[in-house]
C-alpha cells in the first residue's frame, strides 16, 4: 500500500514536470507544440513559426487543376495561392520556382515568389526577384510595393523611398480612373501612402513626407486598408493613439499592422523605449506573416 501511494506521486510530479516542460518549450513558438510539426520558419529574433492546416482541401483541389494542365501559369499561381493560404511559404516558393522554369518571362511569378521570400524573412532573394518582376511588367501596383518592402525591411531607405514613388505613381493613377464613388477606390493609394511616409521619416525628410499626407483625408474611400488608413489620420493628427485600435477586440493582425505605425511614430519622436514596447508586443502575437509583424521583428532583431 505505501509502495503503491510512493509510487503514485513519483508519477504525478513526473507528469507535471512533463506538462511544464512542454508548456515552456510551447511559450517560444507560435502555435501549440507538435512532435510531428516542423516550423516553416525560424525567425531572425529565434523564435519557431509554423503553418496552419489546410482544413478545406484547397490545395489538394489546386494541385488537381494543374495537374490536367501542367504549364498553366494561372494554375500554377492558384497552386502557389493556396499553399501560401495555410502559410506553407516554402512549398508556395517551390511551385512558383517551377513556374519560373516553364514561363522565364512571366513578371507574376517572380512577383509572387518574392512576395513568399519576404515571408520566409529572404530580404536579398526577395529583392533579385521584384527587381526582374519590375523590369518585365513596370505598371504593376504590388510589384512595386513589394520591392519597396524587401528594401525597406533591410534598412535600404532610399532604394524603397525610389521603389515606393514608382508604386506611388501607379496608384494615383489606377485611382483617377476607378469610379469615384466606388467603395475601396483609394485603399492601394492609402497603403502605399503609409509605407512612403514611414520610409521618409526613416531618412529624416520630414518635409517630404508631410506632402504624403496632404492627400490623406477623412472623405477617402477605403474598404480593405481601414487600419493602414487609420495610421494616416493618426499622423496627421486627426487620430489619437488610443483610438488605434481595441485589444480587446482587435485580431493579431490588426493589431501587428496599426502597432507597426504607432512604433514608428515613437521611434521618429525619439522614444526607443516606447517604440520597442509596441515592436514586443507585435512579435508576441501569432500572426507572424504580416508586414508589420515582419517589419516589428527586423527591427528587434537589429538590436540583438
Amino acid at each position: 500500500m505505501i509502495a503503491h501511494s510512493r509510487f503514485n506521486r513519483h508519477a504525478l510530479v513526473l507528469a507535471v514536470a512533463v506538462v511544464f516542460f512542454a508548456t515552456s518549450i510551447n511559450a517560444q513558438t507560435s502555435q501549440p507544440n507538435k512532435p510531428e510539426a516542423k516550423p516553416e520558419i525560424v525567425s531572425p529574433l529565434g523564435v519557431k513559426h509554423y503553418a496552419q492546416g489546410d482544413d478545406k482541401g484547397e490545395i489538394a483541389k489546386a494541385r488537381e487543376k494543374l495537374a490536367a494542365d501542367p504549364k498553366s501559369v494561372e494554375l500554377i499561381i492558384a497552386l502557389g495561392r493556396a499553399q501560401a493560404g495555410v502559410w506553407l511559404y516554402k512549398d508556395a516558393i517551390e511551385t512558383y520556382t517551377t513556374g519560373v522554369k516553364v514561363a522565364p518571362n512571366n513578371a507574376m511569378l517572380y512577383r509572387h515568389r518574392g512576395h513568399r521570400y519576404i515571408s520566409t524573412r529572404q530580404f536579398n532573394k526577395a529583392v533579385a526577384d521584384l527587381k526582374r518582376a519590375s523590369e518585365l511588367k513596370a505598371d504593376d501596383f504590388d510589384i512595386w510595393y513589394h520591392l519597396g518592402l524587401a528594401h525597406y525591411l533591410k534598412g535600404e531607405y532610399a532604394k524603397a523611398a525610389a521603389a515606393y514613388e514608382q508604386c506611388y505613381a501607379v496608384a494615383e493613377k489606377n485611382r483617377v480612373a476607378a469610379d469615384a464613388s466606388k467603395e475601396g477606390r483609394d485603399d492601394s493609394l492609402i497603403a502605399i501612402s503609409d509605407w512612403l511616409y514611414m520610409t521618409y521619416r526613416r531618412m529624416r525628410k520630414d518635409a517630404d513626407a508631410a506632402k504624403v499626407l496632404e492627400k490623406v483625408s477623412p472623405q477617402m474611400q477605403v474598404k480593405e486598408n481601414k487600419s493602414y488608413y487609420d495610421r494616416l489620420l493618426f499622423y496627421k493628427g486627426l487620430k489619437k493613439e488610443e483610438e488605434l485600435v481595441n485589444v480587446e477586440k482587435a485580431t493579431d493582425l490588426e493589431i501587428a499592422t496599426v502597432g507597426y505605425g504607432i512604433g514608428n511614430w515613437h521611434l521618429y519622436s525619439g522614444n526607443r523605449a516606447k517604440a520597442e514596447e509596441s515592436f514586443r508586443k507585435i512579435v508576441a502575437g501569432k500572426y507572424w506573416p504580416a508586414f508589420g509583424f515582419i517589419a516589428a521583428e527586423a527591427e528587434l532583431a537589429k538590436k540583438k
